[in-house]
């Protein structure tokens, strides 16, 4: 049998080998998301229920390369691709979506996202339509790997989403969140990201119990492109592998990486990058769980912490006017780059440390962090870009 420690005891060890009775101002960590972590934890109250996934396998998504058509089972489709049979097909084109045939033996999922991320604030109501009358699995998709991408916190990224499916239900009515693909990347604060997943089937099946539902949602997650380095590519394996592993131990429904390579990517550099997801899935299986991370008490911890913050922001949102309505006004792409721009500093300062780039780097700074963002636009900004 194991001897339980409690709070208590480990305190009294760890201020022995401190040398202070302060221990937790020595062990306390600063975060940008504002989210209380504690370096010890003994339980967790009112322990969540197991967080299930849609998928009963969390899908490995490959870019289609006809090599790949016998060794992978889901395909990212930019063109249309003929003769593909028991294959989960995720659309990534508009115009791939308006024209693509389908076949009966195979599961398609839409990642096309409606809205225009900018100053009009706009939803494609037309394509909208158009989607929703093809025979796929999900019709829509809602793309927060953007936000991400740009610099947006994990509150702000599960807020848009709720927000951006909460205008998608005025117009194309409730049933639509039944429909929808939440399409996010993640960064490499693994246990945060983890959290992420976590919270975002908290929130959003809260937010179908509002229209009178009990809904999963389906995601989506990528690896991240802002963490990534051009001049360092072999640290950006290293990276993405965390990430992948922390979208399926959070239980996503598909993932999928990005081409590790930021330069002189080619056939090579991507089946490398799918195949980081091949060996997590065979060596650990963890593709397999629905919600491998239940029961951990801090990843209860910060699912909870995450769910509460970004419902709450959420309903700030809707008290303002919603998702397009602050799109128009600017307040979403200036409250990311005010984000963004923080997190930049702190990459800047050496708060967060990124290897080969601001910890011992390869290069020097180039660019403020000013010059790297604009406040009135969401783009897709790598934190390395400051030293290339």
């Amino acid at each position: 049998m194991f001897h339980k420690t409690n709070l208590q005891d480990w305190e009294a060890v760890v201020q022995k080998q401190l040398k202070t009775d302060d221990i937790y101002s020595v062990l306390s960590k600063e975060n940008l998301e504002g989210i209380l972590i504690k370096p010890y934890y003994d339980k967790v109250s009112k322990p969540l229920e197991n967080l299930p996934k849609v998928a009963e396998s969390t899908h490995l998504v490959s870019a289609y390369h006809e090599s790949s058509e016998d060794n992978a089972f889901a395909f990212l489709l930019d063109h249309n691709v003929e003769g593909l049979m028991e294959k989960a097909l995720f659309v990534n084109n508009k115009d791939l979506a308006e024209h693509i045939s389908l076949e009966e033996e195979n599961t398609y999922f839409s990642l096309i996202d409606l809205f225009s991320e900018d100053e009009k604030g706009e939803i494609n109501e037309q394509l909208g339509k158009e989607l929703l009358a093809k025979n796929f699995n999900r019709n829509i998709g809602i793309n927060v790997a953007l936000h991400q991408n740009a610099g947006a916190s994990i509150v702000q990224q599960l807020a848009y989403s709720l927000g951006k499916a909460k205008e998608l239900t005025e117009i194309f009515g409730a049933e639509i969140l039944k429909k929808i693909v939440f399409r996010v990347a993640l960064g490499s604060n693994y246990f945060f990201e983890i959290g992420k997943i976590r919270a975002l089937k908290l929130v959003f099946n809260q937010l179908s119990k509002e229209f009178g539902f009990d809904e999963i949602p389906f995601i989506f997650a990528e690896t991240s492109l802002r963490n990534k380095s051009k001049s360092d590519a072999e640290n950006n394996l290293i990276r993405s592998t965390l990430e992948l592993s922390a979208a399926m131990i959070g239980g996503a429904d598909a993932v999928f990486s990005n081409d590790y390579k930021m330069e002189n990517a080619g056939s090579l550099s991507e089946e490398i990058s799918f195949k980081q997801q091949v060996v997590l899935a065979y060596e650990s299986i963890i593709n397999v769980f629905d919600d491998a991370g239940n029961g951990s008490y801090y990843i209860e911890n910060l699912t909870k912490q995450f769910a509460e913050k970004s419902w709450k922001l959420f309903l700030e949102m809707e008290d303002e006017g919603g998702y397009c309505t602050l799109l128009k006004t600017g307040k979403i792409q200036k409250d990311i780059y005010e984000q963004a721009l923080k997190e930049q500093n702190w990459v800047a300062e050496g708060k967060i440390k990124l290897i080969g780039v601001n910890l011992y780097p390869k290069l020097e700074v180039t660019k403020t962090a000013e010059e790297m963002y604009d406040p009135s636009k969401i783009t897709v900004v790598r934190l390395a870009e400051m030293f290339e």
